[in-house]
């Protein structure tokens, strides 16, 4: 199966200080890009854990005393390590971005490119599907989806319009969406909007941002100390989740200082975030939105 290279494969593997005897997640397999080379710098007593709850990842599954795949969604980290009785880990790496093997199935419904049905579901046993979202969402929730996850402006009158165009039966494919978004599509900036509508509700059907908050969550008691987390977010709703979360173990508001006006946070950050190679990029055009930002479990 065609997935992407792994995007900044060394800084994100590189960010994880590996120890060759410690235990490590890739919350993220698809492909398996980044597993494998996890694997090359773990000793024989290392353990690496992968997540995806996409059903195709699963072809990919690396044939490795040391390594496990699980199939499910990495918002369940702590629950299904428990399970091999893992409570604490050396490191996590989690690359957020939808595979290349996603986007390129037509019929998985993610990319604008193809006609086919509305989908975009990561999990494909999952029962809220795009087509749900676009026929089935009242206005003021099609307009909160359009606005929050796609930062679309014109959010209000693109689901007035879907709204009325369900009337005159359901939206089944892409391309009829595509001709209902029409007006709102100006020239030269066509596949800009779209891009932005059919990223709002892929992040809807797949609850990406609560799924996101979740696992940050439960990195700070997962961890052992000096534990890292490298991460790498595509979009600006990601990734300043991921700053803030490091910045103060926070996603709203601010640490509670003590007496002295000292705070305590779960991390620290380990050097300044990192932005893809002109070289990278050049190769792998998908690239050029990653964001990773590295930080560090301080010993409570």
């Amino acid at each position: 199966m065609a997935y992407h290279n792994p995007v900044l494969l060394k800084e994100s593997v590189d960010g994880l200080n590996i120890q060759p005897s410690g235990i490590y997640v890739d919350v993220t397999f698809g492909g398996g890009g980044h597993s494998r080379e996890i694997l090359k710098r773990l000793g024989p007593q290392g353990k690496l854990f992968a997540f995806d709850q996409d059903q195709d990842a699963l072809a990919n599954k690396i044939e490795d005393e040391r390594f496990a795949l699980i199939n499910e969604n990495f918002r369940f980290i702590k629950r299904f390590l428990r399970f091999y009785n893992v409570k604490k880990v050396d490191g996590i790496l989690g690359d957020f971005g939808v595979s290349s093997h996603q986007f390129d199935v037509a019929e998985r419904g993610f990319s604008t490119r193809f006609e086919s049905n509305l989908d975009m579901r990561m999990n494909q046993n999952s029962t809220l599907s795009a087509f749900d979202v676009v026929n089935n969402y009242e206005e003021k929730e099609l307009q909160a989806v359009l606005f929050n996850y796609g930062e679309l402006r014109s959010a209000p009158k693109i689901a007035r319009t879907i709204i009325s165009a369900r009337k005159e039966g359901e939206i089944v494919t892409s391309e009829r969406l595509k001709e209902i978004l029409h007006p709102f599509l100006p020239v030269g900036r066509e596949h800009k909007v779209l891009a932005q509508v059919y990223q709002a509700i892929r992040i809807e059907v797949n609850q990406e941002i609560e799924v996101l908050k979740e696992f940050l969550l439960q990195t700070e008691t997962l961890l052992n100390p000096g534990g890292r987390i490298s991460l790498i977010s595509y979009h600006s709703l990601e990734d300043r989740l991921v700053k803030r979360y490091i910045r103060s173990g926070m996603f709203e508001g601010e640490p509670e200082k003590d007496f002295y006006g000292n705070i305590s946070v779960p991390f620290q950050k380990v050097g300044k975030m990192i932005v893809p190679s002109s070289e990278e990029i050049k190769e792998n055009n998908r690239a050029r939105s990653a964001r990773l930002r590295i930080a560090e479990r301080i010993a409570e």
